[in-house]
Order: structure tokens, then C-alpha cells, then sequence
């Protein structure tokens, strides 16, 4: 039998594989077999048992060797894909295996980038275009690889080149001009409707395929197009689209068109009203609701206040959301929000959500805002992965944190815990996530401690939050709470953190300021310009403008978006109304007060197209041209004349031609030199005046001009007359040369006057000689008359023919017409500048801002007549003679103001005082709170201590040192050194030689004396005194001492006859020692006659007399002499000498002045009259009858502006007359005086002050009774009088009138 070989796949006993493969025998993936212990080893045991012998041939040995190899390859495969299967150990940043490749391609060609890119995990890939060249697809473009390991780029770059000419771009080398035409204006809309903004775009030249650069944009912020905004090119036009318009839409919007050589821009402003309310009296809808800071369920929601509160205030907001997806709107918050923030919780982590918020106040519920753009919320860092591509591209790189695969660890504590925010209505905390959290997320448990306590209460202890911030509810205002928070997850909940300490439950944001003055200015016949005072407050939202017309009470605002700058131009007005304008602050806490209204300002343009020019004359003619002069409008209409445009027509007989235009380009000059004229042909001319506002009409067409050669020999007609300082009397009249001189130049000018009715004879010369300037004032006019002038020019040929004539100007002083002289001085400029201000005023309330003309080191050559017109006036204008002496105390000024002084009241003095101090002090006039002083002596610093103290009392000027005694080494020169801002000032005294020993001894000696009188001490000398008895007195007065009389060193005992004589009185000691004998070894006869007759005994009794100013004390003396010392004591006090009280010797009268007294000068009066021996006091009680003779009621009033003073009684004006003076001095004081008051002077007076601000009044009552009537009267009633003056009144009242 012959063998049959086969060839078989696979053998019997062959291994068998798991391995997944194809009809190719490919791996395409793996088999997992299902376990079969038991069948496996049955198998293999009976296998074994079995022996078989089996011949094998070398084909099959051939076979066999294949199929291992081939299985080893395919084992290795495997391995390698197991490994890929393993992420734990293979995975890998992105990498480049083939990078994308630059290329050049020509234009309207298609390319391909390609690259090969690896990583595990799979990376995700994003392209970025770079940068734009010179055509719109030549860049470069990146390619950006990113995984959770990181992320890897590479740039390739694309050149387009144009297939037309040499391969160069078609727009290479040319210059773009861009021109916007059919600009867009003002635009204003409606909340709900559809707006469409627009303007046509002209790019020249024009280059096939070349497209600008088209952009939006909104208050500077590009737009992007969106649901709300849509945008269109066509090429020619540029178009926006607002659909559904909310107010915030409303906004300043910008069309931006980019070219190669630059780019060009048109803004206008676009308003958006308010939608009508459903309900009268509701607030609008709030507005620009976004939300911040979302995570995992918690966001924060803002937004913006609206601008119209309704009828009555904001009382709260309310928020509303919204899943994505779904029409269901759920109330965020329970109670109203004044905040304008406010933190929602309880979302659904990894769903999508939209807000809004409605405004309540007393009427209702607003309508709701537009809604908030759509936010997820989830983990921050779960964005950052679910991201397409990197925040910013090619700039830096996204890292990830892969969580150690743990299982079962607590969490640890949170760490950083603030509170972000905390208000009356919530507290929002934040925190950062433990380092220790395991594999699994965490969530949060929030606990409060009430300050005081050690009680901690969990806040969420029904469901834990998983978002790093919580905002807490229901806290109590005013309380201060502490707060903690922990970690939890299924292995249990972890440590506290730290506390963040004591947070008092209150608003930490305030309210802003009222904003500063608004000033309204005219703009357009639509508009007005408002700026205001910026609000001091942390956070402003913005601003709101206001505005009511004059006569009503209805506010309405201007703009519905409020706006950050303290500028804003209102639109929408309506022409000629009067409107008064106010702003208000708004930040997140609420609105702030409104300011101050503004001044009425009246809706209209405050500019306008200026007045046709006159006065088109010849002054010079030629073969070919002629040059033609004429005068500026006399209304510039606001603005600079900023150029002139020129007409001409030819004129043949009575026929006239077309009007051409001779200059394309305005004209600067009021001359024109009219070229490529024909010659011996007739023209006329015309001339237009344009300003920033447009053109004006043309100027009266001038006569019939022939273009001519001139061969005159004398001067042309002066030019340009026109008059300044226009007064009752004279005119200041001014002129420009002629263009055409004559054969000669110009060596003199005449001037010619007539009145304007006269005729042509009436002209006069107003002067006999050339008048070599180009100015002239006429003087010798007639106030209220109209007079014309004109001017002639002279050279060495003769008088030249007379200029255009000017007037009819009117000879009338217009009123306010002044110029003053003031100087202006900086610290920062090193150079005197004086500034010439003309007051004109057009009208009793209307007020011409100041001009200024300003010289800089103001010379010699400066000196002359210095004039300032206003335009568009009839010739206002004021001039200023600056003389030489005037010149001179200008500079001395200058001077003093540049280098102020300090003054000085009195110069630094010294006085000793008790215990032998010293005191140094000097007095300034003024000063303000910022002077300071350095005390010097010998020129060296010293500073309050020990030996020397400081005071300065810059309430009344007095600077003071004091220094317990006087050594040798303080001699020397005391110094005090004020600096007061830039103003400086120096007092020094010197003690030096003599002075200086005199003072130090008697400081020495006071201090001695201070030390004795500190023991027992003769407080007087024994002395002795001879009274008109001729007794002879021994007298002295002693201090903690017991006395010893003796006479002759013999002592005086208690039983001898002398001590009888002896008298003591607490510190007064006595010894009459009778009449004088040669015995008592006493005084010669001569000396006690002086004695006898003192002059302080010689004075009379105190009279009072009253006086126009106030009341005089007197006392007459018949004895004085110089050494006679008298002092003045009221209510046994020291009376200071001042400007209202005075005293002094007249003769042999000693007096006291009181001028306008008041209630503080009753009272007793005493004189104290001491002449070296004996001191004698007189009294007098200032009450009664000599107080009724006269009454001043006095006033202190303050305002901005002065305001004006009256007095009523009775609710009737008073006038000042013989009984009742009026006075308002310095306006500041104002006083009221009635001489003998009696009591018909009884009733309600009145002090009045009214500015233009407003009105106030101080009201008092006086009563006048008689004391007798009065004690009648109490007597029958049984009543004690309560009033002890005779006059009962409020003599001093203080009134102060305040600007709104």
C-alpha cells in the first residue's frame, strides 16, 4: 500500500491560539476563551497515554518550522498591542511624525496640509490661522496636538502668489485712500424693534479682487456676529443689523475700514428707548445681566440698574433661570435684592442654564432684562478639558493633575477660606480644595460660629455642596459670625479649616457720592454737551443723565446704558426748548443722589454758517490779473472763518455771464489774486466765507472791473477798515495798506468822518496831518449818532483815492465794556505773566467768557495799547495803556506774589514771667493749617524738650517758646522760621552784651523772689502813709509769719499804750501812730502835704454818655500826673483792649470806649485808679436806663454769591432812617439799630438774604416793657417777675444762604 502525504492547516496536536485573524491571516483582535479546567486536563491526560509514533517527512518538517515563525511574529504583535491597551504605562505627550510643510502656491489653487501626528491618549487637533499678509490666505498656519499630558505645535506658512504679470501681488505698491460716504447719523430705536446701521464705503484705487478689512464695533469692543447682531459687506457697503434691540444695544458704534496703507473710522451714537410698561408707575427692565465665577452648582448673576426707576424707588430685584432646553423660568430668590449681584446655588452640575432678573418697586414688577448668555455648570477645570483647543494658542500649555488612584482616604481640609462678598442680605465664602482628596471628588460642608460663642452649627447639613463657594442666606444684619468648612466623601468627613475670623453682616459696598456740578453747553439744534464732577466711589457702574424742561416736573432720561466718562453729549432734543440737566452715580449697592441741577441752557446750535463778506474791491490791476481785497463777515457764526471762495463772471454791456469758480482750494486771506484773466474785459466778483459749519451765502456782487493795467502814480485805497473801542464819545479806527503803493511806497494816511445821514458833503478830515500809523482814534463824537469813515493813503506822488466805506458804526458806550488788569503766578513758572481780562457783557445776564493775553518777561518793548475784541459782536472790544510806571509796579507785584511774605502783627518780643521764665512769641496776621515753624537760635535747629517748650495757635497767629531761666551760654539771636505753602517769613530777636545780663539777672531775681514768697514774706514793705487827718499810718501786709512791733529796737509788748495802735486785718497790718512830731523822727511837713492830696483820690464818680457809635464810661480827676496807672475791670475781670472797646486819658478824663455794644457788655464796671501809693476803685453798673437808650441786633451772613440783605417787623420792610439804621458791611455783618427803644419797638423782626440760589430768613422776637408797669402787674397777679431785662431779644442771629 502507498503512502498518502496531505498537507494539513493546522496539525492535530497543534497549540491552540486566541488570537482573532482574518482570510490573511491578519490579527484583528483577540478571543477570550471561556474557562475549561476540567476538559482540559481530561484531554492532556489521555494524551499522554497514548503513544504514537508518527514519521515525519521533510515537507512537513518544513511546514512546521513556518508556522512557528510565523506565530512568534504574530506573538509579538500582540505584545505590542497589549502594551498599547495599558494607558498606566504607555502614556505620552503628542508628537509630530511628520510635520505639515510650507508651500507656494499660486492664487486660486487648492492646498492640502498634511502632518501625522502621535500620543496616547488619542490627542485632539486644532489648526490656527496667524497673521494676514498682503492677500487674504497668505499666513501662517499653526497645527496644534493636545492630550492630557500636554500639547505640542508646528507651523507651516502658505505663500499665494497672483498668477497675472510677474507673480506680484496686483495691489503691491499701491497706496489705498478710503473714503466713507452716506454716513449713518444718530440713530434711535426701541426696545423690541429692528435697527439697521450703514455707510458706503468708496477704496481707491480699485484692484481686482482687493477687499478691505470690514469692522464693527460697540464702545471700542469689536462685534461678533450673534443672534442679536448681524453683519454684511457687499463689496461697496457696510452694514449692521440690531435685531430685537435691548438697551444693551445702546452704545457708541464704530465702522472701521483696514487697507494695506492704513484705515479709516465714522462713529455716531446710537440710544435705545425704553419698551412702554404694562403697568404706569413700574420700573423699566433692568439690563446687561452676565453671569461670573460658575461652577459645579453655584453662579454668580449681575447686572445693571436701569436708568427710570418709575413712580416711586427700586424696592429689589428678582432673578429667574431657565435650564437650556426647557420654557420653564423658576424664581432664584424668595425676597427682593438691592444688590445687583446675587448668588444662585442648587444648580444640576453639567446642565446649562440662562438668567434674568426684573426690578420691583412700589407700583410692580418690571418687565424682565434680555437673558444672560447660556452657562454650564460644572467644575472650572472640567471646562479647561472639554475646551477644543488651548486658552491662547502657541502661547503657553494646559496642564492636567491625574489623580492618585486611591481609595478609601478621608479628604483633608479646605484651605484659604475668605468671604468674597458680604452683604446685609448674604455672605459668599470661597475656598480652595484639599491637596489630600483621594481618587473620588469631594464635597463640601459649611459651618458658622455666632461671635461670643464656641457653638459651631452646620449650615447644609441635608445635602453637602461640591463647588469651592457657598453663599449663606438669613444671616442677621449687624451680627458678626465666623465661619469653617470641611471635606467629605464615602470615606467620611474630613478635619475642619481654619476660620476665617470675625465678618459683620453688612454692606461693604456704599453708595456713591453725588456726582460733581453739571454744565450744560449748546452743541447742536438737537443736542447739548453735559459735564459734571466724577462720584468718589469704589466700583462705578456709570453714570445717568437726566433732563426736564423749564416749567415741568418731569424728569426723563437721556441715556438708558450708563456711561463711565464725565462727558456725554444728550440727543434728541427738541429745538428752542430751555432744559436743565442733572446726573446721578450707580454702582452694584444702588444709585446715588442726583447733583445739583444745572443752569437752563437753551436747545440750539452754537454754531452756525458765518455772514456773507463785504466790500469787494480792486487794489491792484495788471495785464492778465487783478487782485481783489475784501472785508470778513461780521458774524463768524461761533466758529473760525476757516477759508474763502471766489466767484467771477464776465460782463459785456447790460449782459452778464455765468458765476465760475476761480479756487477750488479755500482761501486763507481776505485778498485774492485773480490770474488767466483777459485783458481789457469787464468782471464781476463775489466771495463766500465757510466755517466748520458750511458756506456762506455770497457777498454782493462788487462793480464791474476792468482788466486793466493801472499807470496811476499815487497809492491804492487802504484795506481791512474796521473800528475798536466804540464809545459814546470817540472810535478807535484801524486799516491794513494798500496792495497797490504807486510809484512811491506809502508815507501817511488820512481819515475821513461824516455822521451817515449827511450827505457828500459832509465829509470831514478828522485830523491835518499824514498819520504815519495804521490806527487812529476819532474823538469829539456825538453819543447816540451813526457815523462812516473811510481812509486815503499818501506816498511822494500824492493822495490816492479813498477806501470802501465803513460804517455806519453807532457812537454808544456798550454796557460792561471793561478791561482789567490781573497777575497770574505758578509755582512751577519762573517768569511773570500778566493777563489782560475784558469784561462785555451782550446782555444784563449774559456774561462773554474771559480773554486772556498773556506776556511772557514783560519788557520795555512791551509797553502801548493793548485791545481785545469780541466776535460776532457789533465792534466790542477794550483796550489797555501799559505804561512805563505802570510797567514798573506790575514787576514789583510780580515780585511779591512770586516771592510771598509772611506778615507779621507784631515782631518777635520777650517777656519775664513769674519764677523768671522767659517767654519768646510773635503774632502773624494769617496763616493757614499747613504752617509750619522751626525755632532756631544761633542758627541751629532746637526742638521741644526740657529746656524749652513750643506752642502755635494758628487759630489766632501767636507763635510761643518759653525757657525755665537764662544760662550764659543762651545768649545769641532767637530765630523763628514760618513756611506757610510757598509763602515764607522770618522774626528774629538778638540778646547779646548788656541786654542780655540786665534780663538774666532780673530773671534770676524773679525766680528768687518766686522761691522766697514760697515760706514767710512781706508781701509790701512797712511803709507809711498820712491820711487827710494828718495821721500818720505804718502799714504792711505779711504771709505765714507771726509779727513783732518794736520801736527804737525796743519790741512793743501787748499791755504797752503803742499796742493799742496796732491792727490786724488777715495779711494787713497797721500802727496809727497819730500826728507828726520831731519826736516820731518821721517825714518833713513838705512831703505830707503831697501825700494828703493824692490824685487817685481826686477822681469823681464813673458817668455814662451814649454817642452814634456807642456809649462812653468817664471819670474826671483833679490832680494827675503821669505816674497815675488806671485800669478798667468788667465783672471784675481785665478788659482787653480791641477796635469795639477802647480806653485812654483826654486832659484830665479818663474813659472807656464801647462802640455798637451788645448784650455780652452789660454788667458791672469798675475803674481801678493806682498813683504809686494809694489806689482808689470807682463803680458802675451798666444796666437799667443806661442800656434801654439804644438797640443793635447784629446778623452774620455768608453766601456764593453775595447775597442781598433786608430787615422786616411785622412781615413790613424796615428802611434806614434818623431811628433805625441798616448796615451790611464786608458782605459778611449785617446789623440793625434802633435808637430809643420803646416799646412800640416790640414785634417779630426778620433778618432776609436772598441770592440766585435761593432765599433764607432768621426770625426773632423782641419785647420792650417798662420795669415799672411790669412790677405793677406782677404785684396784682402774685407772679415773680422771670425777666430781669428790660429788653428781651435775640441779639445775634446767624443766617447762612447755601447754593444748591
Amino acid at each position: 500500500r502507498k503512502e498518502v502525504v496531505k498537507l494539513s492547516p493546522l496539525p492535530k496536536r497543534a497549540k491552540r491560539t486566541y488570537l482573532a485573524m482574518d482570510t490573511d491571516k491578519e490579527v484583528i483582535g483577540y478571543v477570550i476563551p471561556v474557562f475549561r479546567a476540567r476538559n482540559l486536563f481530561v484531554r492532556e491526560a489521555r494524551e499522554a497515554m497514548e503513544v504514537k509514533v508518527e514519521k515525519r517527512t521533510r515537507t512537513t518538517h518544513i511546514r512546521e518550522s513556518a508556522e512557528r515563525m510565523e506565530l512568534g511574529k504574530t506573538m509579538e504583535e500582540w505584545a505590542e498591542f497589549r502594551k498599547k491597551m495599558n494607558p498606566d504605562s504607555l502614556t505620552h505627550r503628542p508628537e509630530f511624525i511628520v510635520k505639515p510643510r510650507g508651500q507656494t502656491v499660486w492664487e486660486g489653487k487648492t492646498v492640502k496640509l498634511h502632518c501625522t501626528v502621535a500620543g496616547w491618549p488619542k490627542p485632539r487637533i486644532a489648526c490656527h490661522k496667524k497673521k494676514s499678509c498682503d492677500f487674504i490666505d497668505t499666513a501662517q498656519y499653526h497645527v496644534s496636538a493636545l492630550n492630557v499630558k500636554g500639547e505640542v505645535s508646528s507651523v507651516a506658512t502658505i505663500v499665494v502668489k497672483s498668477s497675472i504679470g510677474d507673480g506680484f501681488c496686483a495691489e503691491h505698491g499701491v497706496t489705498f485712500e478710503t473714503t466713507i460716504i452716506d454716513k449713518f447719523e444718530v440713530a434711535f430705536g426701541r426696545e423690541g424693534e429692528t435697527l439697521s446701521l450703514g455707510c458706503t464705503v468708496i477704496v481707491y484705487p480699485t484692484v481686482k479682487k482687493y477687499q478691505p478689512e470690514v469692522v464693527w464695533y460697540r464702545n471700542s469692543v469689536p462685534l461678533k456676529p450673534s443672534k442679536w447682531v448681524h453683519t454684511h459687506w457687499s463689496g461697496e457697503r457696510a452694514t449692521v443689523t440690531l435685531v430685537h434691540l435691548n438697551k444693551e444695544d445702546e452704545g457708541m458704534y464704530t465702522l472701521r475700514v483696514n487697507t494695506k496703507s492704513g484705515f479709516d473710522t465714522y462713529s455716531a451714537y446710537v440710544f435705545v428707548r425704553d419698551a412702554d410698561v404694562e403697568v404706569e408707575g413700574v420700573p423699566v427692565a433692568p439690563l446687561d445681566v452676565r453671569c461670573h465665577d460658575a461652577n459645579k452648582d453655584y453662579v454668580v448673576v449681575t447686572w445693571k440698574q436701569p436708568a427710570v426707576e418709575g413712580s416711586s424707588s427700586i424696592l429689589g430685584y428678582y432673578i429667574d433661570r431657565c435650564e437650556v432646553g426647557t420654557h420653564h423660568w423658576a424664581q432664584c430668590n424668595d425676597s427682593p435684592v438691592k444688590y445687583a449681584r446675587f448668588p444662585v446655588t442648587g444648580l444640576v452640575e453639567g446642565r446649562s442654564y440662562i438668567f434674568r432678573v426684573r426690578a420691583l418697586n412700589k407700583e410692580g414688577v418690571s418687565r424682565p432684562s434680555r437673558v444672560s448668555e447660556a452657562v454650564v455648570a460644572m467644575d472650572p477645570s472640567d471646562r479647561a478639558r472639554l475646551r477644543a483647543g488651548p486658552s491662547a494658542p502657541f502661547t503657553g500649555m494646559i496642564k492636567f493633575t491625574e489623580e492618585d488612584p486611591t481609595v478609601g482616604v478621608v479628604p483633608g481640609e479646605p484651605c484659604d477660606v475668605v468671604v468674597t462678598e458680604a452683604t446685609k442680605s448674604y455672605v459668599v465664602l470661597a475656598w480652595k480644595p484639599p491637596v489630600q482628596r483621594g481618587h473620588e471628588g469631594v464635597m463640601y460642608y459649611i459651618e458658622k460660629c455666632i461671635s461670643g460663642t464656641d457653638i459651631w452649627q452646620r449650615v447644609n447639613t441635608g445635602m453637602p455642596v461640591k463647588s469651592p463657594r457657598f453663599a449663606l442666606f438669613d444671616l442677621a444684619e449687624g451680627k458678626s459670625y465666623s465661619f469653617r468648612v470641611r471635606c467629605c466623601n464615602s470615606a467620611g468627613v474630613g478635619e475642619a479649616s481654619v476660620s476665617t475670623g470675625e465678618i459683620t453682616v453688612g454692606d461693604k459696598l456704599e453708595l456713591p457720592s453725588a456726582p460733581g456740578n453739571p454744565v450744560a453747553t449748546r452743541n447742536t439744534d438737537t443736542s447739548v454737551v453735559v459735564i459734571w464732577g466724577a462720584s468718589q466711589v469704589k466700583h462705578l457702574v456709570g453714570y445717568y443723565i437726566e433732563y426736564t424742561v423749564v416749567g415741568t416736573d418731569k424728569w426723563m432720561p437721556c441715556n438708558n446704558k450708563p456711561v463711565k466718562q464725565t462727558r456725554f453729549v444728550c440727543h434728541g432734543l427738541t429745538t428752542g426748548t430751555n432744559c436743565v440737566f442733572r446726573v446721578k452715580a450707580v454702582n452694584a449697592a444702588g444709585y446715588s443722589q442726583s447733583s445739583p441741577d444745572s443752569d437752563a441752557v437753551v436747545v440750539q446750535a452754537a454754531i452756525s454758517v458765518p455772514g456773507k463778506p463785504t466790500g469787494v474791491s480792486l487794489v491792484e490791476a495788471v495785464k492778465d490779473y487783478m487782485v481783489l481785497f475784501w472785508t470778513a463777515p461780521a458774524s463768524t457764526g461761533g466758529a473760525d472763518i476757516r477759508g474763502y471762495f471766489v466767484d467771477y463772471r464776465t460782463v459785456k454791456g447790460d449782459v452778464v455771464g455765468k458765476w465760475h469758480e476761480m479756487n477750488h482750494k479755500a482761501l486763507t486771506t481776505t485778498s485774492y489774486k485773480a490770474e488767466n484773466l483777459k485783458e481789457n474785459v469787464f468782471y464781476q466778483f463775489q466771495v463766500r466765507a465757510m466755517n466748520m459749519a458750511g458756506v456762506s451765502k455770497a457777498s454782493l456782487a462788487s462793480a464791474a472791473l476792468e482788466c486793466k493795467e493801472w499807470t496811476i502814480t499815487v497809492a491804492g485805497a487802504p484795506v481791512g477798515l474796521h473800528v475798536l473801542e466804540v464809545r459814546d464819545t470817540s472810535v478807535v479806527v484801524l486799516w491794513e495798506p494798500p496792495a497797490f503803493n504807486g510809484r512811491t511806497p506809502v508815507n501817511g494816511y488820512y481819515l475821513d468822518v461824516k455822521k451817515a445821514s449827511a450827505g457828500e458833503e459832509g465829509w470831514k478830515a478828522a485830523h491835518e496831518k499824514a498819520n504815519k500809523m495804521k490806527y487812529m482814534k476819532v474823538t469829539g463824537l456825538k453819543a447816540g449818532t451813526s457815523y462812516v469813515f473811510r481812509v486815503r493813503a499818501q506816498n511822494l506822488a500824492g493822495v490816492g483815492k479813498p477806501s470802501a466805506v465803513l460804517g455806519p458804526i453807532l457812537a454808544q458806550t456798550h454796557p460792561g465794556t471793561k478791561f482789567t488788569l490781573l497777575l497770574l503766578f505758578q509755582a512751577c513758572v519762573q517768569m511773570q505773566k500778566f493777563f489782560l481780562f475784558p469784561h462785555t457783557l451782550l446782555s444784563p445776564h449774559v456774561l462773554i467768557p474771559r480773554s486772556r493775553a498773556i506776556f511772557n518777561s514783560p519788557s520795555l518793548e512791551d509797553l502801548g495799547i493793548f485791545s481785545c475784541v469780541v466776535t460776532n459782536t457789533d465792534g466790542i472790544s477794550s483796550s489797555y495803556t501799559l505804561t512805563e510806571e505802570g510797567l514798573k509796579r506790575l514787576l514789583d507785584i510780580s515780585h511779591d506774589h512770586k516771592f510771598p511774605v509772611i506778615p507779621f502783627k507784631s515782631e518777635m518780643a520777650m517777656d519775664l514771667l513769674e519764677k523768671g521764665r522767659v517767654r519768646f512769641w510773635t503774632q502773624v496776621e494769617k496763616c493757614t493749617s499747613a504752617c509750619q515753624v522751626e525755632y532756631i537760635f544761633n542758627d541751629v535747629i532746637i526742638t521741644e524738650g526740657q529746656k524749652y517748650t513750643m506752642n502755635f495757635d494758628k487759630s489766632t497767629g501767636i507763635i510761643e517758646m518759653f525757657m525755665d531761666s537764662l544760662e550764659i551760654t543762651d545768649e545769641g539771636t532767637f530765630t523763628f522760621n514760618l513756611v506757610d505753602g510757598k509763602a515764607k517769613g522770618t522774626t528774629s530777636l538778638v540778646l547779646i552784651g548788656d541786654e542780655f545780663r540786665e534780663l538774666q539777672k532780673k530773671s534770676e531775681f524773679e525766680r528768687a523772689e518766686w522761691v522766697r514768697k514760697q515760706g514767710p514774706h512781706f508781701v509790701e514793705y512797712l511803709d507809711f502813709t498820712v491820711t487827710p487827718e494828718c495821721n500818720v499810718l505804718l502799714k504792711c501786709k505779711v504771709i505765714k509769719v507771726t509779727i513783732t512791733w518794736s520801736k527804737d529796737s525796743i519790741e512793743i509788748a501787748e499791755d504797752d499804750e503803742d499796742a493799742q495802735k496796732i491792727e490786724r486785718k488777715d495779711v494787713d497790718l497797721t500802727f496809727n501812730i497819730g500826728k507828726v512830731s520831731p519826736l516820731d523822727r518821721g517825714h518833713t511837713i513838705n512831703t505830707c502835704l503831697f501825700i494828703l492830696f493824692p490824685p487817685a483820690n481826686s477822681s469823681s464818680e464813673i458817668t455814662v454818655v451814649s454817642t452814634e457809635h456807642g456809649i462812653i464810661l468817664s471819670s474826671m480827676v483833679t490832680y494827675y500826673n503821669e505816674e497815675l496807672r488806671v485800669g478798667w475791670l468788667q465783672k471784675d475781670a481785665k478788659i482787653a483792649a480791641s477796635e469795639r472797646v477802647k480806653s485812654g486819658v483826654t486832659g484830665e478824663q479818663l474813659w472807656l470806649k464801647i462802640n455798637e455794644p451788645t448784650e455780652k457788655d452789660k454788667g458791672k464796671y469798675t475803674m481801678d485808679i493806682f498813683d504809686g501809693k494809694d489806689g482808689v476803685k470807682r463803680v458802675f453798673d451798666l444796666t437799667g436806663k443806661a442800656w434801654e437808650e439804644s438797640l443793635n441786633l447784629t446778623g452774620n451772613v455768608w453766601g456764593e454769591p453775595v447775597p442781598e440783605v433786608s430787615w422786616t417787623k411785622n412781615d413790613r420792610e424796615l428802611v434806614s432812617d434818623e431811628r433805625y439804621k441798616l448796615k451790611f458791611e464786608h458782605g459778611k455783618f449785617a446789623s440793625i439799630t434802633i435808637a430809643a427803644v420803646t416799646t412800640t419797638d416790640s414785634g417779630k423782626y426778620a433778618l432776609l438774604v436772598k441770592n440766585k440760589y435761593g432765599t433764607e430768613a432768621g426770625e426773632f422776637t423782641v419785647s420792650v416793657y417798662n420795669p415799672e408797669e411790669e412790677e405793677n402787674k406782677e404785684e396784682k397777679k402774685g407772679v415773680s417777675r422771670s425777666l430781669q431785662s428790660c429788653v428781651s431779644f435775640n441779639r445775634t442771629c446767624h443766617v447762612s444762604t447755601r447754593h444748591c
